[in-house]
């Protein structure tokens, strides 16, 4: 059977044929061991047929659709018109190698041209790879190079710019930073603890939580100064009264010793940057909920923004996330008991990440897997509507934990829960009755916008009326303007048209005169003759 072998090249595609593999066989270190020598590797391996690409648009378009394992027409073209043609009802006597497996199994769907992609034909590539300029004639030393480098930018930089998943990129980075922020703080805050404890031992058993102690030795600082005026300011931090005095009591009769001014203030320094992160834990927080009910609001509706988000940063998106079935959903994150499980023949893992959610701290033992079960398949009809519905809205998650609790009480009390379809039917009705109420809503604000319009038009109308003859006045007086500007400009062209005119006629006119002079003084000279006569 004939081996063609089809080459992506960021120049065009190239089609390849190997011939004597008799000499070498199926045999992927032969193969190895002739790439490196081009006249071995040249005998075995001809060009067929290469098809550049029209323009830089084409090759990236082309690119973007190999990655995604698609076979363009220009690609099918190109193979129909050189590989040998198949008779229908027939098997081909010729087999295509691909690099991309999913690129084979299009081709083979559309053409039914066999399709192999092994270790074989990929150092069958990679020897092209290393020789294709000296297959292409007409190839000019740096002209390769050029166009990888060019479509390897062009590349790069169409999917940063147009990446499906860069919404959820926020989630994913707020998420991780949200969980070192809980393992630095507590780290920080038992730091705290233990330096500030040589000083006072007894608060620690007064005040447990971390970020409240961080607070309380800020305001104390030292523990001799301590007395009932820092009751109110105590008490405002630690809501408590009696917590307050039994901190202002255990002061007074402290075993700890006692600190040097630097010390203390190093502690306080310290104390401060704890509470600091502790603050802007709390920020980023209120940030991951209001993008979570941006990006996937049915999935934070269901099973909380936090469980939820580290759900999309574990599948990588909301888009493989949504891709994902409940099955894979409900073990997410427990890969390794998984494995584990499966190697030593053991009990595989109920559940992964969404063990954080309330349900499943709720259910009872024997109901855990149940609920993790049935938790994963909600989840994930959340997660497609999320990443599938055209507008956002929470009515899908909220009715599908209606439908989480209706579990609850059917395992507790027996109580017969609704049927998928029903609670389905009835958050769509929902959702088309608040798409009602807000086209009803639009043309009700655009009334009372023009009604607004029309009330402020005869509030103006005298004020209008008794300046109306100003404004005549003045737009008379725009208009006279106007004409003698208009009169002065033509006066002026016509100056400039005449000029030459006037210059030409001036001899002619002083000519004139002087005739003119001439024919005076004669008749003169003729009337004093005849006077005499």
């Amino acid at each position: 059977m004939a081996l063609y072998f089809l080459y992506e090249s960021s120049s065009g595609y190239a089609l390849f044929q190997a011939q004597g593999l008799d000499e070498i066989g199926q045999n992927t270190e032969a193969v190895r061991n002739s790439v490196a020598d081009l006249n071995r590797f040249g005998k075995v391996v001809q060009l067929t047929a290469f098809q550049p690409f029209e323009s830089a648009i084409d090759g990236l378009n082309q690119c973007n659709s190999v990655s995604e394992g698609l076979m363009t027409n220009e690609l099918r073209s190109f193979l129909e018109l050189n590989l040998p043609k198949v008779k229908e009802g027939k098997k081909s006597k010729f087999s295509l190698g691909v690099a991309e497996p999913k690129l084979g199994s299009h081709i083979s769907e559309t053409t039914k041209i066999t399709c192999q992609s092994g270790e074989f034909v990929l150092e069958l590539l990679r020897g092209v790879r290393l020789h294709f300029d000296k297959f292409i004639k007409d190839l000019k030393p740096g002209d390769l190079e050029k166009a990888q480098l060019g479509l390897a930018h062009s590349y790069s930089r169409a999917k940063v710019k147009f990446n499906v998943n860069r919404v959820d990129n926020m989630v994913i980075q707020a998420i991780f930073l949200l969980d070192t922020l809980d393992k630095d703080i507590n780290s920080f805050s038992m730091r705290v603890r233990e330096w500030y404890s040589w000083h006072f031992p007894e608060l620690v058993k007064i005040v447990n939580d971390n970020y409240l102690y961080a607070r309380v030795a800020k305001l104390i600082e030292d523990k001799s100064k301590l007395s009932e005026e820092h009751i109110p300011a105590l008490t405002e931090i630690l809501g408590d009264e009696d917590k307050a005095k039994e901190t202002v009591e255990a002061g007074k009769a402290s075993m700890g010793q006692d600190l040097t001014p630097v010390d203390l203030i190093n502690v306080q320094l310290f104390a401060q940057r704890v509470m600091d992160l502790a603050e802007y834990r709390k920020n980023l927080y209120d940030y991951l909920v209001t993008k979570m009910n941006d990006i996937a609001p049915n999935l934070a509706s269901l099973i909380g923004e936090v469980v939820g988000a580290r759900l999309i940063s574990h599948a990588g998106s909301l888009t493989n996330l949504a891709k994902c079935p409940s099955s894979t959903l409900q073990i997410l994150g427990a890969e390794k008991a998984l494995f584990r499980a499966l190697k030593t023949r053991g009990n595989t893992p109920k559940y992964g990440l969404i063990f954080h959610s309330s349900f499943i701290g709720r259910a009872s033992a024997k109901n855990k897997g149940r609920m993790a079960r049935y938790l994963a398949n909600k989840c994930s009809i959340a997660s497609r509507i999320d990443c599938f519905a055209e507008r956002g809205t929470t009515v899908f998650g909220e009715k599908l934990r209606e439908q989480v609790e209706e579990r609850f009480e059917f395992y507790d009390k027996g109580v017969a829960p609704r049927k998928n379809i029903d609670v389905m039917k009835s958050a769509i009705e929902t959702t088309q009755n608040k798409d009602v109420e807000m086209e009803e809503a639009q043309p009700v604000e655009a009334l009372a916008k023009k009604s607004k319009k029309k009330k402020s038009k005869p509030e103006d109308a005298p004020a209008k009326a008794a300046n109306g003859d100003a404004l005549e006045d003045a737009k008379s007086e725009k208009k006279k303007d106007k004409r003698k500007k208009e009169q002065g400009h033509g006066a002026e062209e016509m100056d400039g048209i005449n000029g030459d005119v006037a210059e030409q006629d001036g001899t002619a006119k002083k000519k004139k005169k002087k005739s003119k002079d001439e024919v005076a003084a004669a008749s003169k000279t003729i009337k004093k003759r005849k006077s005499k006569e």
